[in-house]
């Protein structure tokens, strides 16, 4: 969170990131937060009162907050979510440990549940992660270019068109004309065209979507 553009972003006032221990919202002296599941099975599940009492004081300060829950049960997150959810003035995103939140976590809070993808991390602090950076460049301003996250992959539903620059030829590989040509209309149409073509061929279920969408 101290890198890049998520620092930059921190450093010109768009964004402040803090972070909540759950430890300091449990009433016993080992500041436990999880503990062995009911009806026995492997592992360890995080407590409900620890992190109840943590959003519910959060929200004391941040009343509109909109509260996320990284789960690999959650929707899987988009591009489009992370449009949505720039709009936000406060988010509260709840990173899951070992087997998960207790049950009436979701029950009292009734967080969004989001997930990365199908595979299992130790924590959501990674999953975390992933939004924060993917909301806070679209916020205008953090970024130098504005028109980079515009044209970026899933901007249109679409993967992005490939990308080159200099040296004009390498290795016998050389740029295509159409690039060098100085003719917008041409470029733009060539990059629409390439954007198809290399959807339909590496992700065939975004290529339908958009399909039916233009139907």
């Amino acid at each position: 969170m101290s890198e890049s553009i998520i620092r930059i972003a921190q450093e010109k006032k768009y964004l402040e990131i803090r972070t909540v221990n759950f430890r300091s919202y449990a009433d016993d002296k080992h500041k436990t937060t999880d503990d062995r599941p009911f009806g026995g099975g492997p592992g360890m599940v995080l407590k409900v009162e620890p992190i109840v009492k943590a959003v519910e004081e959060i929200k004391k300060e941040f009343p509109q907050a909109k509260c996320i829950a990284l789960s690999p049960q959650g929707q899987p997150f988009q591009q489009a979510q992370a449009v949505e959810w720039k709009q936000e003035e406060d988010i509260i995103l709840l990173c899951g440990r070992y087997e998960g939140f207790d049950e009436r976590i979701f029950d009292i809070l009734k967080p969004i549940e989001v997930s990365i993808g199908d595979y299992v991390l130790t924590g959501g602090e990674i999953p975390a992660m992933v939004i924060i950076e993917s909301i806070t460049r679209l916020i205008p301003g953090v970024l130098g270019c504005e028109e980079s996250f515009k044209e970026d992959s899933f901007a249109d539903g679409l993967l992005d068109h490939p990308q080159y620059t200099r040296p004009p030829e390498f290795r016998g590989l050389a740029v295509p004309e159409v690039l060098l040509s100085g003719d917008h209309q041409k470029i733009k149409d060539w990059r629409r065209d390439k954007s198809l073509e290399k959807t339909k061929l590496k992700r065939q279920d975004l290529f339908d979507k958009q399909r039916e969408s233009n139907e």
